[in-house]
């Protein structure tokens, strides 16, 4: 299911690990981070923001989340850091985090009925697809995209990228792009959601965060007046904190 390689951790309470496994028949590469002892714990399937190189997952902020007592799996998605396959910006590439997901219910320290999904940017809409397809125990969005064609509008910087992978504009392929866009589906997620975000964001506006708390209005809200898209770290590690104990129902 999964091949682990121990590999150089930042927190000596925590191992971890470079993983490969296979999602929809490709080799897909990423961390795996647990609490350095034999107790079970819930599972946390990350995903990360960005493309290829630009919002690598960081070693250190993987650990950052098993030190708070979690099963950190953190997928790089396919065609990164040597895995087989092309990422495709929340098209099929979404098929790495839910193989990742069901990866983590099986793993043997995993409380199996207790695997939160967190995506951060990008990471945002991984996150949402996950829970409308996987039996999440919560869903937590940070900084997440929620609307493809919003991001298309907004940032005009990374339509070339856009499409490149996608195949062309919203006005040329409205249906890729409705297809990476779950709002519609969203409205059937049951779990508990928190949606995080930075009013000053300019990477990722907003309003992908009231488009997702409007169809998911259980969900809860932490938004920053006075931040964008990166919070400073004293801040993130309150926010990490605040994060896990949501999440464990503390």
């Amino acid at each position: 299911m999964m091949e682990c390689t121990p590999y150089p951790s930042p927190n000596p309470k925590v191992r971890l690990y470079s993983v490969v496994y296979k999602s929809a028949g490709l080799r897909v590469k990423g961390f795996l981070a647990e609490p350095a002892d034999n107790k079970q714990y819930d599972g946390f399937l990350y995903l990360r923001g960005g493309i290829k190189g630009v919002g690598m997952v960081r070693p250190a902020r993987v650990a950052e989340f098993a030190a708070e007592g979690f099963i950190v799996f953190a997928p790089f998605y396919r065609g990164n850091r040597g895995g087989e396959g092309n990422e495709d910006f929340a098209g099929e590439d979404r098929e790495d985090a839910f193989a990742a997901f069901d990866i983590l219910s099986s793993y043997p320290r995993v409380n199996n009925k207790r695997v939160h999904v967190f995506g951060f940017s990008r990471g945002g809409v991984m996150a949402v697809l996950t829970a409308i397809h996987r039996p999440v125990a919560s869903l937590v969005t940070w900084g997440g995209v929620t609307d493809m064609t919003l991001t298309y509008e907004e940032r005009k910087d990374m339509r070339r990228m856009m499409k490149r992978v996608i195949g062309g504009s919203p006005e040329k392929l409205p249906e890729q792009y409705e297809w990476r866009t779950p709002l519609k589906e969203a409205a059937d997620i049951q779990a508990p959601a928190l949606i995080i975000h930075g009013l000053l964001d300019q990477n990722v506006s907003a309003e992908h965060a009231y488009r997702l708390e409007k169809v998911v209005p259980h969900a809860e809200t932490m938004y920053f007046k006075e931040h964008d898209h990166y919070i400073p770290p004293a801040k993130n590690r309150q926010v990490v904190r605040q994060i896990a104990a949501w999440m464990k129902g503390e």
